[in-house]
């Protein structure tokens, strides 16, 4: 039988969060929008961590190999600066890319600045994990996962967690089957083939 709920890992980077200079924005935003968006339990694994590259991976590696999460985003760390090394610990531990999402939330963002050409956030497939970079600022984190709408409420620009559910079907095996993620409409739709819409979602 498929799991009744979602095991999700959140990472936040940050040299100053993680040192306590100030609180960390990034897993409280995080939190805050997929309560809102996602409608199947979740099972939340968070974790604070400096800009050290190898921390990055081991914390990626713990929530996938260890935790079991089936999807982890991670916020900040995604710029050009020297300490900004979260695409390079991603890609460390990836098996498979996925470019698509980082072209994507790169687009976005260019709705709103055209520093967005700076950002590297990149996504990957780890074993049976979808991993997804995002960008720091709770707006932009927003912005990115819902995507844009115009005045009236219809979807001008697709946010990137129309897809998240979907992609999670296909890392299912009959071995490990994976748990079916549904969503608010309202908020984000996500996208499946008819033939792999279940009655759940029909009703």
């Amino acid at each position: 039988m498929p799991k009744q709920f979602i095991k999700i890992g959140l990472i936040s980077t940050s040299d100053r969060a993680s040192s306590g200079i100030y609180a960390d924005k990034g897993i409280p935003s995080l939190q805050e929008w997929l309560n809102k968006a996602v409608i199947t339990p979740i099972e939340y694994h968070t974790r604070l961590v400096a800009d050290e590259q190898e921390d990055i991976e081991q914390m990626l590696i713990d929530l996938v190999d260890y935790q079991g999460c089936q999807l982890v985003l991670t916020t900040g760390g995604t710029g050009p600066a020297a300490r900004d090394v979260t695409p390079e610990a991603t890609l460390n531990v990836a098996d498979k890319l996925m470019p698509g999402f980082g072209e994507q939330m790169r687009q976005i963002s260019l709705h709103f600045v055209p520093t967005a050409i700076l950002s590297r956030q990149v996504a990957v497939i780890r074993k049976q994990c979808l991993i997804i970079n995002l960008p720091g600022q709770p707006k932009a984190i927003a912005q990115t996962l819902e995507g844009l709408k115009d005045d009236s409420g219809s979807i001008k620009v697709h946010g990137i967690f129309a897809a998240v559910p979907y992609c999670l079907d296909l890392l299912a095996t009959d071995e490990s089957p994976m748990p079916y993620l549904e969503t608010h409409q309202h908020i984000v739709n996500a996208f499946r083939p008819a033939s792999a819409i279940k009655r759940t979602e029909l009703l």
